[in-house]
C-alpha cells in the first residue's frame, strides 16, 4: 500500500475532524484509484485509537480534487446526519479565496442556474427551468498584474460553481484550464477553502475554523 500523506489536523473531538485537504487528493475514492481523504482519515483513526477493525469517517461536504483547504468530516453517523442537515438548511457557511484574471467589480453577488454534465464532469450556465439556482457573494481584496485576489462567500454549493460563475463573466480562475484559463505554467487552480462555520452537532456550540492564505503562486504575489 502506498504511503499515506500526513494531514494537517486543525480540530478533533469525539464527533468531528476538521482538517486541511491538500491539493490533488480526491475527497473519496474515484476512478483514478489514487489515495483519498476518507482512506487517509480512516487510517489516522485506526492508528491513533488502536482500532482492530474499520473506522467511521462521514463525508459531509466536498472539495474538487485540485482544490485545497479546510474541511470537516464526521466521526459518527449522528454527527454526519446533523451536519448534512445544516448544509441543507443553509446554516453551514463556507468562504473561499480565489485569484481570477482581470479586475471584476469590487464586490457583488453572482446568481445563475447551473446544470452539470456528469459524463464530461463540466457544469454550465443554463435556464431557470433546466438548472439549479446558484449564488455567491464576493469581495475583491487586492489587485496586481491584471489579477485579483477575491474572498467568496458561497451561498449554494453546486459542482464547480465558483469556477463557472467567474469564468462566464470573463474572469476565469488562474490555473483553471477546464473553464477558460490558458494555463501555460501548469499551476494548480487558484481556489482555496479558507473557512467553515457551523454548529457543533452535539454541544450546539457555534464553531468557526479558518486557514491562512496559501504560500504558493498566484496567492503569494498579494
Amino acid at each position: 500500500m502506498q504511503e499515506l500523506p500526513k494531514i494537517n489536523i486543525i480540530y478533533e473531538d469525539n464527533h468531528l475532524l476538521v482538517v486541511e485537504k491538500p491539493v490533488n487528493i480526491p475527497v473519496q475514492e474515484d476512478i483514478s484509484k489514487d489515495i483519498d481523504m476518507i482512506t487517509i482519515l480512516k487510517n489516522y483513526r485506526i492508528k491513533k485509537e488502536k482500532k482492530k477493525g474499520d473506522a467511521y469517517i462521514g463525508l459531509v461536504h466536498r472539495l474538487d480534487r485540485p482544490v485545497g483547504g479546510i474541511m470537516v468530516f464526521a466521526k459518527t453517523s449522528k454527527a454526519a446526519s446533523r451536519l448534512s442537515e445544516e448544509i441543507r438548511n443553509n446554516t453551514f457557511h463556507k468562504t473561499y479565496l480565489a485569484v481570477v484574471e482581470g479586475y471584476p467589480s469590487q464586490k457583488g453577488k453572482l446568481e445563475d442556474y447551473l446544470i452539470k454534465n456528469k459524463e464530461k464532469n463540466i457544469s454550465t450556465i443554463t435556464t431557470k427551468e433546466k438548472g439549479k439556482y446558484s449564488a455567491l457573494e464576493y469581495q475583491v481584496l487586492k489587485e496586481k498584474d491584471h489579477l485579483s485576489l477575491i474572498k467568496i462567500n458561497l451561498i449554494t454549493g453546486r459542482s464547480h460553481q465558483i469556477r463557472v460563475q467567474f469564468s462566464s463573466r470573463n474572469h476565469p480562475l488562474v490555473g483553471d484550464t477546464k473553464y477558460g484559463h490558458n494555463n501555460n505554467n501548469n499551476i494548480n487552480i487558484a481556489l482555496f477553502a479558507e473557512s467553515i462555520t457551523f454548529t457543533h452537532p452535539t454541544t450546539k456550540e457555534p464553531l468557526t475554523f479558518a486557514l491562512n492564505k496559501p504560500n504558493r503562486y498566484p496567492f503569494n504575489i498579494f
